[in-house]
C-alpha cells in the first residue's frame, strides 16, 4: 500500500506538469529508489541499438549463464517528445522500472530514443522498432528470451509504444504492451504535440487510436488519481474503443495517490499496487 505521508505529498503537488513537480515526486521516492540502485545495478549499459548516440539502452538483471531465459520488460521513457533520458546510477528516475523489471525477475531494458523536433514522427515508433529487431538477435546474450517481449511506455514513452504497434500492425513479435498515461488519439491535438505529429491537419491520421483498436496485442492500460485531465479522457477513450470492438475490458488501473510523473517513478518502491498489476499483466501474456 501506499505510505499516507507520500500520498499527501504527491496529493500537494496538483495536476499541473513541470519542474515543481518532478522534484517534488523524486523527494518522495528518492530514499527507496536510492535503495533499489543499490540493489540491481545495470548489467549493461549504452549498448547500441542503431546509429544516433541517442539509440542506446541499458539492461539490468543480465544473467547470460542462466538455465532459463527470461521474459524481456522494455521501458520507453517520457518527457513531452522534447527531452528525457533512461537514467542512471545517479538518476533513478526511468532507470528505476528496469530495475523493477530485474526484481520481478525479468530482463529489464530501458531505452533512449531520438527526440523532437529534429525527430518528428514516427521516429520513436521506428526507434522501438529497432530495438526490438536488437533484440530478437542479441538479448539471448543477456540471458532474455526474445519470444517473450513486453513493451512499457509512460507518457510520450507510451505513444511511441503505441506508434510501433501501428507501424507494425501485421506483426505480433511482441507478447503486450503496458501503456502508462499516454495518448493515443482521443482528444485534440495540443500545441507542443505539434513540434512531433506536425500540423493539426495531419494529427487524425497520425495518431495510432484506429490501429490501438484493432492491435492483436494484449494490452494494459493505466492513468492515476492527478493526471491532468487530457490524459484521464485518453485513458477512458482508448478503453472505450477497445470495449467497443473486442466486447472485453482490457486490463486497466486508475492508480491512486500518483501523479502524470509518479506513475513510472514510484515503480521499485514499497508501493508496490502498479508493479502487482503490471506483474498479473506480464504472466498472463507470456
Amino acid at each position: 500500500m501506499q505510505d499516507p505521508v507520500v500520498r499527501q505529498q504527491i496529493a500537494a503537488l496538483g495536476r499541473e506538469l513541470g519542474p515543481a513537480m518532478m522534484q517534488g515526486m523524486q523527494q518522495a521516492f528518492d530514499k527507496e529508489q536510492r535503495a533499489l540502485v543499490q540493489r540491481q545495478p545495470a548489467t549493461a549499459t549504452d549498448v547500441p541499438y542503431g546509429e544516433h548516440e541517442r539509440q542506446v539502452l541499458d539492461i539490468y538483471g543480465g544473467e547470460p549463464d542462466a538455465a532459463t531465459r527470461k521474459p524481456v520488460f522494455v521501458f520507453v521513457h517520457g518527457g513531452g517528445f522534447l527531452k528525457g533520458d533512461k537514467g542512471d546510477d545517479e538518476r533513478w528516475y526511468n532507470a528505476c522500472v528496469g530495475r523493477m523489471a530485474a526484481e520481478q525477475g525479468w530482463l529489464g531494458v530501458v531505452i533512449n530514443y531520438r527526440l523532437a523536433p529534429e525527430f518528428v514522427w514516427p521516429t520513436g515508433g521506428e526507434d522501438l522498432g529497432l530495438v526490438v529487431q536488437w533484440l530478437k538477435i542479441n538479448v539471448a546474450a543477456h540471458g532474455g528470451d526474445a519470444d517473450k517481449i513486453v513493451l512499457c511506455g509512460t507518457s510520450a514513452g507510451a505513444c511511441h509504444v503505441a506508434t510501433y504497434l501501428q507501424l507494425h500492425a501485421d506483426k505480433t513479435d511482441v507478447r503486450g504492451a503496458v501503456l502508462l498515461s499516454g495518448l493515443y488519439g482521443a482528444t485534440p491535438l495540443d500545441e507542443r504535440d505539434t513540434q512531433y505529429y506536425g500540423e493539426s491537419a495531419l494529427y487524425s491520421e497520425r495518431m495510432p487510436l484506429p490501429a490501438l483498436t484493432a492491435s492483436p496485442i494484449p494490452l494494459m492500460v493505466v492513468c492515476t488519481e492527478f493526471d491532468p485531465p487530457r490524459f484521464q479522457q485518453e485513458y477512458l477513450g482508448l478503453l472505450q474503443f477497445r470495449l467497443e470492438a473486442n466486447q472485453q475490458l482490457d486490463q486497466s488501473m486508475v492508480l491512486s495517490g500518483h501523479n502524470h510523473y509518479s506513475v513510472a517513478g514510484h515503480l521499485g518502491t514499497s508501493d508496490t499496487r502498479l508493479r502487482d498489476e503490471i506483474a498479473v499483466f506480464v504472466s498472463k501474456v507470456i
